[in-house]
């Protein structure tokens, strides 16, 4: 059964869309993942082609959807949006950790070079730039957009209150977990009352 409301994740790859992706499936969503087939359309500005292919989906997360986010909210009217962020230093590092010198063509659409080794400050300057337009954009729309951290403790409520989904009687999926958090703390959400918070702090670069 199809959702009433899209759902797009918006966070960089390396956040913890995996945990993202199994969460909104547990709250039975059908996502759209990775397409990094894409890339050539995407090159070529070919928009409209690459969004027409989200329309049977229920929610969408990791690359290209976050950098498409305008287009989406434009085709997608009262649609929820999800920001993941996770700390620059660990996600620089988490970054080159998994890709390397490994290029490829939508890395090199995002980034503008298809691999973060040696290109760390490049990585970094678009990722923050992101977070930062991201939040300008739905400064006066709080409640379309949800904030999560998953590297505090706190639980599914805040994501299903967002979602006006019932909470499920069963532990939070967390996906790669070793990978973003360091201490191996449960998952948390930071919902979008904290969206100050998030702002100064992502200001402060």
């Amino acid at each position: 059964m199809t959702k009433k409301n899209k759902v797009i994740g918006i966070g960089f790859h390396k956040t913890g869309t995996s945990t993202l992706r199994s969460v909104l499936t547990e709250l039975g969503y059908e996502v759209l993942g990775a397409r990094p087939d894409l890339a050539s359309n995407l090159f070529n500005q070919e928009f409209e082609e690459v969004i027409a292919l989200t329309e049977t989906y229920d929610a969408f997360q990791d690359n290209p959807w976050p950098l498409l986010y305008k287009e989406l909210d434009k085709r997608y009217p009262n649609s929820k949006f999800i920001l993941t962020l996770r700390n620059e230093e660990k996600w620089i590092k988490s970054s080159v950790n998994h890709f390397g010198t490994r290029d490829t063509e939508m890395r090199r659409w995002i980034y503008g070079m298809g691999h973060p080794q040696g290109y760390e400050n490049l990585y970094l300057e678009k990722y923050k730039n992101h977070n930062r337009e991201v939040i300008a954009y739905f400064s006066k729309r709080k409640n379309d957009l949800l904030i999560i951290d998953w590297e505090k403790n706190i639980g599914w409520e805040e994501l299903c209150e967002f979602l006006d989904e019932p909470i499920p009687n069963k532990p939070l999926p967390h996906v790669n977990k070793g990978d973003y958090s360091e201490k191996n703390k449960p998952a948390s959400l930071i919902f979008n009352k904290a969206l100050k918070r998030f702002l100064g702090k992502t200001d402060k670069g």
